[in-house]
């Protein structure tokens, strides 16, 4: 999938009269992911609703990958509640990120950045998948008009070229649902620290996993401070599976009180 990526990156000046040629040509470049299934989905609080592409085999995808030593698995491939939740608050609060540059940390299938760039942001969307970019690339467009930019990286393990597109940092960065283990809490907070502006913000969706609120509290004692939260979101969701789920969408603010060796 990956040496498919350039021939597929957008052209300069891509206009209203060519999205539907970039959509088909988006297409063909998923061939290789298998069946794709058009799913509606409906934002809670904004009622929006947004239509998108998703793969219909998850659990060959998820066979695919048995043997990955980095154990990545296709999460990019799913319908996530934090996702929802954010591109819902987003919309509800589109002053947060419009004129601004913004990074989306893990983009899955497009649904925060469809709401981010409607809401007018200029962004910049990443995730360890190609498949996922492609994906999210073919939903931001048919659902917002217009396709982020995209890199191709493990935030655990992120390359130079990340920070080159930060240039001199992003004012927002988004996260839905990107905090599974311990394991993860330091490498993300090592990763905000070169990525967040100083006195900008981090939007963090979780679903009230222990671990979100490990990095909280050692974001805090870094030099984050936690602002009034964006709101719990409860649902509905797509899958009925996903009822009960109750997301949090928490704003942090990067300050600039750093520990020693902190950042």
């Amino acid at each position: 999938m990956s040496e498919s990526l350039p021939e597929c990156s957008p052209p300069d000046g891509v206009t209203p009269a060519t999205v539907a040629d970039r959509l088909a040509r988006l297409r063909r470049c998923l061939d290789p992911v298998g069946p794709l299934a058009d799913v509606a989905v409906l934002l809670p609080r904004t009622g929006r609703s947004f239509d998108i592409l998703q793969p219909e085999d998850l659990d060959g995808l998820i066979d695919a990958v048995e043997h990955d030593p980095e154990q990545n698995l296709p999460y990019w491939a799913e319908l996530w509640p934090s996702g929802i939740a954010l591109a819902d608050a987003l919309l509800e609060a589109p002053e947060l990120v419009r004129g601004r540059r913004v990074l989306e940390l893990g983009c899955g299938l497009g649904v925060t950045a469809i709401a981010a760039l409607l809401a007018g942001a200029e962004l910049t969307v990443t995730d360890y998948a190609p498949e996922s970019l492609l994906l999210c690339r073919h939903n931001t467009l048919a659902n917002a008009g217009v396709e982020p930019a995209a890199l191709q990286i493990n935030w655990r393990q992120p390359p130079e070229e990340l920070f080159a597109a930060a240039g001199e940092s992003f004012p927002v960065v988004l996260a839905a649902d990107v905090l599974y283990e311990s394991r993860d809490v330091q490498p993300l907070l090592a990763l905000l620290g070169r990525l967040v502006a100083t006195g900008g913000m981090l939007l963090l969706a979780e679903p009230g996993r222990p671990v979100a609120g490990r990095f909280i509290e050692h974001a805090a004692a870094r030099g984050w401070a936690a602002e009034p939260p964006l709101g719990v979101w409860d649902g509905p969701w797509p899958d009925p599976r996903d009822e009960g789920t109750r997301v949090a969408v928490h704003r942090m603010r990067r300050t600039h009180r750093l520990t020693p060796g902190g950042e």
